[in-house]
């Protein structure tokens, strides 16, 4: 029996060493190079949507899927290069379908339900709305979930799936919207002078709309006195500048011009036993 050749073996590891290392080291490089290509298509896809004025939802999207596209393809193309036959990873991608599907049924209805988002537009990137119990501004419409940025500059993802079977209130859609507001007056109050009062006085608040007119109308009543519904309106952008000036405006104005305050009082009849 011949003496083992240490040296031998020395070599063989040493070159399968040197061949993997190689290998990994080009892997490495061509993730890199590739990561840097689907930047650069996606630089210039961007840019040819912006040219032809693709709207921007519709463009974030498409950026989207050629994004994680060209980057299936490059991982694929990387084992390729080791050795691994795409074609049997396909087979077993094939085979292993129904338990990806499976696993994966939220994340592929939420990507379904984002390609109705675009086809059928209910909202598009830079509407104000409400969705899902949540309000603010469309950042973005993804492939799998959607971005609102909430007005406490909030960024909130929601799933696309969920947004589409919920109810969605888009206020961007119509050119303006109403202020809801109330004014509680004193039952000694003269509730036809204060409302004539209120009209003229919120009708010149800055952004509020003449058409239609400020509505101010008796909404119910109370122990205090009556209720006043004030309803003026104004474009999305200004709702809240329009509320908060709105309640300045009832709270000065009713006071300036003499109105009682309201106040809660109550009748007690005490009774003494003879």
């Amino acid at each position: 029996m011949k003496d083992f050749d240490f040296s031998q073996f020395q070599d063989i590891v040493l070159t399968a060493l040197t061949e993997v290392g190689l290998k990994i080291l080009a892997a490495i490089a061509f993730w890199v190079v590739g990561r840097w290509l689907i930047g650069f298509l996606l630089k210039m896809v961007r840019v040819a949507l912006e040219r032809e004025k693709v709207d921007p939802t519709l463009s974030r999207y498409v950026g989207s899927v050629v994004t994680v596209t060209l980057n299936i393809l490059l991982v694929i193309g990387i084992l390729g290069y080791f050795g691994i036959q795409t074609t049997s990873f396909a087979a077993l991608i094939a085979t292993a379908g129904i338990a990806i599907g499976a696993a994966w049924a939220g994340l592929l209805s939420n990507f379904a339900a984002g390609v109705f988002l675009i086809v059928l537009r209910p909202f598009k990137v830079g509407d104000f709305i409400t969705a899902c119990g949540i309000t603010g501004n469309v950042k973005e419409i993804g492939l799998f979930s959607s971005t609102l940025i909430t007005p406490d500059n909030i960024a909130t993802m929601i799933g696309n799936n969920k947004i589409l079977s919920d109810t969605i209130q888009n206020f961007s859609n119509t050119s303006y919207r109403r202020v809801e507001l109330k004014c509680q007056l004193s039952s000694a109050a003269d509730q036809t002078a204060a409302m004539q009062l209120l009209r003229e006085k919120i009708a010149s608040i800055p952004n509020v709309l003449q058409d239609p007119a400020v509505e101010v109308n008796i909404l119910e009543f109370n122990l205090v006195g009556p209720v006043l519904a004030v309803r003026p309106f104004c474009n999305n952008m200004h709702y809240w500048q329009v509320y908060f000036d709105s309640n300045h405006v009832m709270s000065e104005a009713l006071t300036a011009a003499g109105f009682p305050a309201p106040v809660s009082t109550q009748n007690m009849i005490v009774k003494q036993n003879q």
